[in-house]
């Protein structure tokens, strides 16, 4: 068994759609993140970041879809995140870090199930990370 088996067993197919994300951690004061997704889905997002973050903790959420509409904005629970192996000496840590959405809105859920089946349909899910 893989380090990502139990991960697999996801409800939600997950694609490849980079687009920009803003986390506000709540446990640290005015600390903003601004990355990219390294995968979607309409249950959450795997996101690579500089820091950690801690298992369990809210965020605040913003998603800009690059599809000219406003973001998306909600609540999240970090469920993981997990050191990347050093590639390079003088490269920073990187955490591939998994959030749930929490409160997302139904016309903002359509809206990303709208996106994700077109990209299902075009072969572009990822592997489960």
């Amino acid at each position: 068994m893989g380090a990502w088996d139990g991960l697999n067993r996801r409800r939600f197919p997950r694609v490849n759609y980079p687009c920009q994300i803003i986390i506000r951690d709540d446990d640290a004061e005015d600390y903003v993140l601004l990355t990219h997704t390294e995968n979607l889905g309409t249950g959450g997002v795997c996101i690579i970041l500089k820091k950690g973050l801690k298992a369990f903790s809210a965020v605040d959420v913003e998603l800009d879809l690059m599809d000219f509409q406003k973001n998306i904005k909600c609540r999240g629970k970090v469920v993981w995140s997990i050191r990347r192996k050093d590639t390079e000496e003088k490269k920073p840590m990187f955490y591939d870090t998994g959030i749930e959405f929490v409160n997302l809105e139904d016309n903002d859920r359509a809206r990303l199930e709208t996106i994700i089946q077109k990209l299902v349909k075009q072969g572009r899910t990822t592997p489960y990370r």
